[in-house]
């Protein structure tokens, strides 16, 4: 990603501060990143649920919800300390721009002219590029305790993309446990635009458990299939009678390592989006996870067209993440609301196309509540 070309610079005189109720310190997160402030901003609701995020790459960092015991839970994965964000290059809680997921050999056309982008993931251009927006600063103003507002300036020719784009993400933390999510960007270019949240989730609390015990449906019923490189081939094929298929809930790990059917060993596990059944209507459920040990559910709602399930298979255990805690093989779990991927080059697909004049917008809800 770059990492020589991001400084980090302390900040003295900094004001005392409180850990957070997921026991983060604000002031392991209060530095600049080339040049830019970094801090760490909290929302809270009247529940007690917490949510705590940066504006290094409009991370989420954790959030606190209560479990079936009444016990206070952390369910997504990260790190203590902008450095790590910084120096560890990951995608844990960004916001993702300019473009989420992956383009085809990093080419776009517009308007007959090719724009050749970055190819940062096996000769495909993946989540912007190599310094996207997950890797800068948004500029940040905290409304009031439930509310945060991110905003990004991107540069014609960012990253290679087209037009200077004014993007901004709202965090709005809603009073029955929502983190509700709106995106919104102009350009004065012609451009192409998909932001998302790639939160890492573990709803039993403990990053130190597999997430493969986790319940899922994802209202789809059909999916676009990937080829080695993990690249849309173009199909869109029903999950009936294959491993795909979570129309009816089911564990994450009950089909995952069945590595004869083709599409799991192209993604070493879910990798893949699933064309969602909800045309649109954020207010149908389009994917729910439930974590049998805590009993927290997640339900995912969205305006967009797709949803990327990310089964966690390229964690390692290389990297150790908040409270010291090794990051192994599935410690968790992405459902990343978008556009297809690779959309800009499959015109028979929803377009990702930004004109002038024209305002991108995408709303996702991640709503937590308990099974007991």
């Amino acid at each position: 990603m770059g990492i020589a070309a991001l400084m980090i610079s302390s900040c003295s005189n900094q004001p005392k501060s409180e850990t957070t109720l997921s026991g983060l310190d604000p002031k392991a997160f209060e530095t600049k990143v080339n040049d830019h402030s970094v801090n760490l901003y909290t929302l809270k609701n009247k529940n007690g649920m917490e949510v705590c995020i940066t504006n290094f790459g409009g991370r989420i960092v954790s959030v606190m919800v209560p479990d079936k015991n009444g016990n206070m839970k952390d369910v997504v994965l990260g790190f203590d300390s902008i450095a790590d964000y910084v120096n560890i290059p990951s995608d844990f809680g960004a916001s993702i721009g300019r473009y989420a997921n992956r383009i085809k050999d990093g080419k776009i056309v517009i308007d007959g002219d090719t724009i050749q982008l970055p190819q940062n993931n096996f000769g495909h251009c993946l989540h912007g590029g190599p310094k996207g927006w997950q890797y800068q600063v948004y500029e940040a103003k905290q409304i009031d305790d439930t509310k945060l507002e991110l905003v990004r300036q991107s540069p014609d020719g960012d990253e290679n993309f087209p037009g200077n784009v004014t993007a901004k993400v709202t965090y709005t933390l809603t009073d029955d446990n929502s983190i509700d999510i709106s995106y919104e960007a102009t350009t004065d270019k012609k451009t192409v635009i998909n932001m998302t949240n790639h939160s890492y989730f573990n709803l039993s609390g403990d990053a130190q458990k597999p997430i493969t015990d986790h319940l899922l449906y994802v209202n789809a019923d059909k999916f676009t299939p990937v080829d080695s490189t993990f690249m849309t081939t173009g199909e869109i094929l029903d999950v009936k009678g294959t491993p795909m298929d979570f129309t009816v809930a089911k564990t994450v790990g009950q089909d995952i390592d069945k590595y004869e059917y083709d599409q799991l060993k192209n993604g070493n596990g879910y990798d893949h989006n699933w064309v969602l059944n909800t045309n649109g209507d954020i207010k149908q459920v389009a994917a729910r996870l439930t974590s049998p040990v805590s009993g927290i559910t997640l339900e995912v709602y969205t305006d967009e067209p797709g949803i990327q399930v990310y089964s966690g298979n390229f964690l390692d255990g290389t990297v150790k993440g908040k409270k010291s805690i090794v990051y192994n093989q599935r410690a968790a779990i992405c459902l990343e609301t978008q556009h297809y991927p690779d959309s800009p080059n499959k015109p028979e697909w929803p377009s990702v196309l930004l004109e002038p004049g024209k305002t991108y917008r995408s709303h996702c809800i991640f709503k937590f509540t308990v099974n007991k």
